[in-house]
């Protein structure tokens, strides 16, 4: 059935069974479509685990020519560099130069790249710019080459996200599939970055698609594996280190102490949340305060950069080895608390100033400097134990993502016996920062763009309800052969009927069309009411059936642009059910409200003083189960 009333010489009894088109409900909408899709989402995981290797040698390029004046792409770190005072100035040439690049190439490469890829996906109907795949990895080699605090991965999720995008305009996709294999593309880099594939395919999931439906997930969980695949190949030649990236030999007390540890962890992490995101977001409106333009904002930062280096050089670049550091608890409490302090200082500056990098690198180096700074005073479990543990646990709660945070601890270390700790902190930092603070990091800058991001999946109630749940019966119908005057006379003498917007035309018992209530006022108001409802009716109905979802008719509604439609049988097409509306398919969200704030004690424990008495008064109005 295509919802529109049959012509009069196809009428006739559907040989189906009224009842099937229920059976036929699937769980998912998915479509055979979506397997034409799965070569291009392998494509561009393989081509973004090239693009991750690429930013990763010119990383470690810039790092060693900016530093040690050599020409190399071996990753390396900028705290052991001999440049004394002059290390200030490294970083304020490259934020120089990302400033120059963005204001003459494309803004797009300004920030730490996920925001910008929802930006894209949100707004920009999953279009990225060519030339964001060639300027965003650039500017972030020199940004964090010349010493910025940041991580790889946020312009790898942007870049990698542009690749996909890019590689769709080719085809004749659309805005939907666009998105999936723009994430596809995200995903597979940070799946080729970090050697994380189900966190990288998690984090599309819960953090950039917007959807929890296959033909997303699909696409993006291929992208990853490829991307992983192509990685190993990077690992077996030597060009990246191997898996885990940071191994750990964490000790944890199976008993009630590490989860008590994990719980306070957890606040800790959530808290840091709060600090991590209101320090960068203070920075940014300081600078936007200023009033010299935004393009000498980033040398600012990296004057801020260069200060911080000097204080504590391990501050500075991508820091995966201070990682490691944290991770095996080789790092004592004051060298934490510094890189913990320097690291948040320079790093809320930097990102505000709007140079490019990312930042989950970064928070991995300050919650683990957070859970390694607790190791003094919680029992059962070793520094490093409480190092992996603040590090999932600040995760959590700055990118809301929990069960990306947990895998992708796991997936950095291999190490099973702190997946139960890792649950419980995760779970209480994602708490914690969802009560305290109204947007993430991520969503903060998208917000400040005049968008708004809800980051909660729900089933919709118009995919649970059905026409015959809402639809009203008892309506007014009128026959062609009326005139629109007695029409008119008959609903101004009857107020009751005036809420009814649609007027269907019965003929023997048929519906054989409709008239809108506002046709029949437009004549009035033209005093032109000689003629008859045949005249006037629309002869081409757009139906519905009673055992069609909510969602169906509202889609339905929204094509064809009409905000009443009249429900048919399905076995006989012409005969009038009743009329649902727009105002009707509001009652499936009253359900759901009523579900979510209505509250009552369904059972009452007997055991109670005075218990027994109230329950038999209750038992005879509304008979319960005992306790």
């Amino acid at each position: 059935m295509t919802g529109r009333l049959p012509d009069d010489e196809i009428i006739g009894p559907d040989e189906r069974d009224p009842q099937s088109a229920e059976r036929e409900l699937g769980d998912f909408t998915t479509t055979w479509a979506t397997v034409r899709l799965v070569p291009l989402a392998a494509i561009v995981g393989v081509l973004s685990a090239f693009v991750a290797l690429l930013l990763l040698k010119l990383i470690a390029f810039v790092t060693n020519l900016a530093y040690f004046q050599r020409w190399s792409t071996d990753l390396t770190t900028p705290a052991g560099n001999n440049l004394g005072i002059v290390a200030v100035v490294v970083p304020v040439v490259g934020g120089l130069i990302v400033g120059l690049m963005a204001r003459f190439g494309s803004e797009r490469i300004r920030g730490h790249g996920i925001p910008e890829a929802m930006e894209t996906i949100l707004v920009g109907g999953s279009k990225a710019q060519p030339r964001v795949t060639l300027l965003k990895p650039l500017s972030s080699a020199v940004s964090i080459g010349t010493g910025g605090p940041f991580g790889a991965e946020g312009p790898i999720v942007l870049t990698g996200g542009a690749l996909g995008s890019v590689l769709a305009q080719f085809f004749h996709l659309s805005a939907i599939e666009r998105r999936s294999l723009l994430v596809a593309g995200a995903a597979g880099g940070m799946s080729a970055v970090f050697g994380t594939p189900v966190a990288a395919v998690l984090l599309g999931v819960e953090l950039l698609v917007f959807e929890w439906k296959p033909r997303s997930m699909v696409l993006i969980g291929i992208s990853s594996a490829m991307a992983a695949a192509v990685r190993n190949g990077f690992n077996a030649a030597g060009w990246l280190e191997h898996l885990p990236l940071f191994p750990t030999s964490a000790v944890v007390d199976p008993g009630l102490s590490t989860l008590f540890g994990a719980l306070v962890i957890g606040v800790m992490g959530g808290g840091a949340a709060w600090v991590l995101t209101k320090a960068v977001y203070g920075a940014e409106d300081l600078f936007n305060k200023l009033s010299i333009h935004w393009v000498w904002w980033p040398a600012l930062g990296g004057l801020a950069i260069g200060i911080g280096g000097l204080i504590e050089p391990r501050a500075l670049g991508v820091g995966y080895s201070v990682i490691a550091g944290e991770i095996a608890g080789k790092i004592p409490i004051g060298g934490l608390l510094a890189i913990l302090i320097v690291k948040l200082v320079i790093w809320a500056i930097a990102l505000g100033s709007g140079t490019s990098g990312g930042i989950l690198a970064p928070i991995l180096i300050m919650g683990a400097a957070v859970g390694g700074l607790m190791a003094p005073v919680l029992p059962g479990g070793s520094a490093g134990a409480w190092a992996l543990l603040g590090m999932g646990a600040t995760l959590a709660g700055v990118t809301r993502s929990p069960l990306t945070a947990i895998i992708f601890a796991f997936e950095l270390t291999y190490d099973t016996n702190m997946l139960l700790p890792l649950l419980l902190a995760a779970t209480v930092a994602h708490l914690v920062s969802v009560l305290t603070l109204k947007r993430s990091i991520l969503t903060e800058k998208v917000a400040r763009r005049g968008f708004h991001v809800l980051r909660e999946y729900a089933i919709d109630a118009l995919d649970v309800l059905f026409v015959r749940d809402v639809m009203s019966t008892g309506n007014l119908t009128i026959a062609r052969d009326h005139s629109i005057a007695s029409v008119y006379s008959v609903l101004e003498s009857n107020s009751g009927m005036r809420h009814q917007r649609l007027l269907p035309v019965v003929e023997e018992g048929r519906l054989v069309g409709v008239v809108p209530w506002a046709d029949v006022l437009e004549r009035a108001a033209r005093a032109e009411m000689d003629g008859r409802v045949d005249e006037i009716m629309t002869k081409d109905v757009v139906v519905t059936y009673p055992d069609e979802s909510l969602r169906v008719v509202a889609d339905r509604m929204s094509q064809t642009e009409v905000g009443v439609v009249p429900v048919v049988d399905r076995g006989a097409p012409q005969q009038l059910l009743g009329l649902v509306t727009q105002f009707d398919l509001l009652s499936a969200r009253e359900r759901v409200l009523q579900e979510e704030r209505h509250r009552e004690r369904v059972l009452k424990p007997r055991f109670l003083p005075g218990a027994r008495r109230r329950n038999s008064v209750s038992d005879r109005e509304n008979p319960m189960p005992e306790l």
